[in-house]
């Protein structure tokens, strides 16, 4: 990877790491597009990766705010669904990879532009949980059905649950994808390299996020989905 490269992608995921600080979503819909571009055989690994530290970090900061029985609905439906999710990267071949991430943003940015408000119940965490387990383990991408269920509840609740339940299934979709030898430490290696970034990132959303507007936040992440998505599927 050119010095030229890796500064593009230091940059994402710092802007990445701020905005998912601030508003609890955007970083996968932000980098996976990116690193599509620059190298689909990054996906989802690299993604993943460089997410559990910065859910980690977010899950502690708003812990408070965590919605326990929304979590534990949509981590079980997740983990359940992380096989399947682990068999549709197998389907998919290496040059669609790209294609498919693309697609898969702009219609998730879409479906979180016209979706009506609602009260999340347990059908719609374990839906969530379920798509988050084909997308994320598949591509990377996994944040929108969580976005969809918490988008009306309090922001720090959105933040607090949308990370620990990144946090155990971006573990367990790491795992299964180096058990099954889809995998490539490389990948894990550019993620760890890219840890400052990450962190620059998250520290000045930690001097923000209780005074951003996260509608307006979420509104500038759909946007740069439906543009990156679009993008992204036209130079495949």
């Amino acid at each position: 990877m050119s010095a030229g490269t890796l500064a593009v992608l230091a940059v994402t995921v710092a802007a990445a790491a701020f905005v998912q600080g601030t508003s609890g979503l955007g970083f996968a819909l932000i980098v996976a597009p990116v690193a599509g571009l620059v190298d689909p055989a990054l996906l989802p690994v690299f993604v993943l990766t460089a997410m559990i530290p910065l859910n980690l970090y977010v899950a502690w900061r708003e812990r408070h705010s965590l919605d326990l029985r929304g979590a534990r609905w949509i981590t079980a439906a997740r983990l359940t669904a992380t096989p399947a999710g682990l068999a549709l990267l197998w389907a998919i071949p290496q040059d669609a990879l790209g294609a498919v991430v693309g697609a898969a943003t702009v219609l998730a940015a879409v479906v979180s532009l016209v979706v009506p408000s609602f009260v999340p119940g347990r059908g719609a965490y374990v839906g969530a949980g379920v798509v988050t387990g084909l997308t994320e383990t598949a591509t990377g991408v996994g944040g929108p059905p969580l976005a969809l269920v918490y988008q009306h509840r309090p922001p720090g609740e959105l933040r607090a649950t949308v990370a620990a339940c990144f946090l155990v299934g971006e573990v367990a979709s790491l795992l299964l994808l180096f058990v099954t030898g889809r995998g490539r430490p490389a990948d894990m290696g550019w993620a760890l390299l890219l840890l400052p970034a990450l962190a620059a990132g998250a520290w000045l959303s930690r001097l923000v996020h209780r005074r951003v507007d996260a509608q307006r936040m979420r509104a500038f992440v759909l946007v740069f989905a439906l543009v990156s998505g679009v993008v992204l599927m036209a130079g495949t």
